[in-house]
C-alpha cells in the first residue's frame, strides 16, 4: 500500500480548514441544511419500530445547531441551552422510560426554545443595516425554526386534546409529527394545501395565529433583508 504523500496530506487538512471556517462564517447555513435534512429523513424513520428514538436524536442536533447559532445572536445561549436541556431530559423520560404524561411538558418546552431561537436570530438579521450572506441563510433557518415551533405547539394542543386534528386518511387517529408539521409549512407559508385539518376551537386558533405570524415574517423580515441587498453600499 502507497503510503499517504504530504502534499495529500495537506489537501485534507486544508479542506478542513475550509470547512471550518465556513462554519464560523454561516452558521445559519448549516443549520438550515441540518433542518433540512431531518424534514427529508423523517418520513423515512417515523414508521420504523424505533422512530421515535430516531426523531428524538434528530431533534437533538438541530436542538444543538440551534444553540450554536444563538451564540452569534445577540441572545442569551444559557438559555436556549436551558431550555433544550429540560426539552431533551423531559422527551428522554417519556421515550425511555414510557412516561406519556411528560409529552405536554416536553412539547411547550419545545415549542419555547424554538421561538426564542427564532427571536434571536430575527434580532441578528435586524442589528445592522447591510444584508450579509450569514444573514440571507438565517431569514430560511429562521422560517423553519417558527415551522418546528407551531408544530410543537400543535403537539401540545393535540395531546391535551384528542382529536383536535383531522385528515383525510384515518380522520379520528392523533395526527403524526411529521403530518402537523406538513400542517405547520402549509400554513406558515400561507399556501393552503394539506389534508391536516385544525377542527377544535383551540386548534383553529393556533392555526390561525401561525397564519398571520407567516405573513407578518414574509412582510417585515425577508422584505426588509431583500430591500438591503438592493441598497447599494457606501
Amino acid at each position: 500500500m502507497t503510503p499517504p504523500s504530504p502534499a495529500r496530506d495537506l489537501d485534507v487538512r486544508l479542506r478542513g480548514l475550509r470547512w471550518l471556517v465556513n462554519a464560523r462564517r454561516h452558521p445559519s447555513a448549516f443549520l438550515l441544511f441540518a433542518q433540512l435534512l431531518a424534514l427529508l429523513i423523517y418520513p423515512f424513520i417515523a414508521n420504523t419500530s424505533s422512530g421515535r428514538a430516531w426523531l428524538a436524536a434528530l431533534g437533538a442536533l438541530v436542538l444543538g445547531l440551534t444553540i450554536w447559532m444563538v451564540r452569534r445572536t445577540p441572545g442569551r445561549a444559557w438559555i436556549s441551552f436551558g431550555l433544550a436541556l429540560a426539552a431533551v431530559s423531559l422527551n428522554t423520560l417519556e421515550i425511555g422510560w414510557g412516561q406519556q404524561q411528560l409529552q405536554p411538558w416536553s412539547a411547550g418546552l419545545e415549542a419555547l426554545f424554538y421561538f426564542y431561537a427564532a427571536a434571536c436570530l430575527i434580532a441578528y438579521m435586524m442589528a445592522d443595516r447591510r444584508a450579509t450572506t450569514d444573514e440571507l441563510f438565517a431569514a430560511g433557518a429562521t422560517f423553519t425554526l417558527l415551522v418546528w415551533a407551531f408544530t410543537y405547539l400543535f403537539v401540545l394542543c393535540q395531546t391535551l386534546q384528542p382529536g383536535a386534528f383531522t385528515a383525510a386518511v384515518d380522520p379520528d387517529a392523533p395526527r403524526r409529527w411529521t403530518e402537523l408539521l406538513f400542517l405547520s409549512f402549509a400554513l406558515f407559508s400561507s399556501t393552503g394545501i394539506g389534508d391536516v385539518v385544525p377542527i377544535s376551537m383551540q386548534a383553529r386558533a393556533l392555526a390561525s395565529l401561525e397564519m398571520f405570524a407567516g405573513v407578518m415574517y414574509l412582510a417585515l423580515v425577508v422584505s426588509r433583508l431583500i430591500g438591503l441587498t438592493l441598497t447599494p453600499r457606501k
